[in-house]
Parts: structure tokens; C-alpha cells; sequence
């Protein structure tokens, strides 16, 4: 469904769209600024995808539901020692 709607560019935004249309890349201004607009969904979709930090955020929050018992507790002295225990606990086998 298409909705008219009415707005304001810049002259450089206007110059550029004007220029595009005149090359043939597009056929008209709204469909310079439609595809642009495409082209912010697709680089939001796909940079949603391929964020790090979505994963670390996963990560954490399954970490964050183990059991009590499961949780490495924090001290200085053996902290890493521990960690490294459980690692290789869990990879011994493989």
C-alpha cells in the first residue's frame, strides 16, 4: 500500500536524487529515497545478525540461568586455576 506523504531535502540530498533519476539509474526522486530507505532495513537486518554483541548478550543471559552450583564465585587467588579446571574437565574428552 503506498501513502503519500510530503517532505523537505536538502538541496544536496535533492541534487543527488535529481542526478541519479537523470542518469537512469532511477526513474523517479521517490524511488531514490525508497531504495535508500531499503537499503537502512537491510544493513539494520544484517548488522543485527552479525553483531558480537547480540551474541555476548545471549551468552550472558544463558550463563545467568545455570544453577547456583554452576557459577565459577569470584576470588583473586584461584579464580583462573578454576576456571581453567572446569575447561578442561569439559574438553578432556574431545
Amino acid at each position: 500500500m503506498n501513502v503519500k506523504n510530503s517532505f523537505t531535502l536538502s538541496e544536496r540530498a535533492l541534487r543527488l536524487a535529481e542526478k541519479l533519476v537523470e542518469n537512469g539509474q532511477f526513474p523517479s526522486v521517490e524511488k531514490v529515497l525508497e531504495a535508500g530507505i531499503d537499503s537502512l532495513l537491510r544493513d539494520e537486518e544484517s548488522s543485527a545478525h552479525d553483531d558480537p554483541l547480540i551474541g555476548m548478550k545471549d551468552e550472558i543471559r544463558r550463563r545467568a540461568e545455570l544453577p547456583r552450583d554452576q557459577w565459577i564465585s569470584m576470588d583473586k587467588d584461584n579464580l583462573f586455576d578454576r576456571v581453567r579446571a572446569r575447561v578442561d574437565a569439559k574438553y578432556q574428552g574431545k
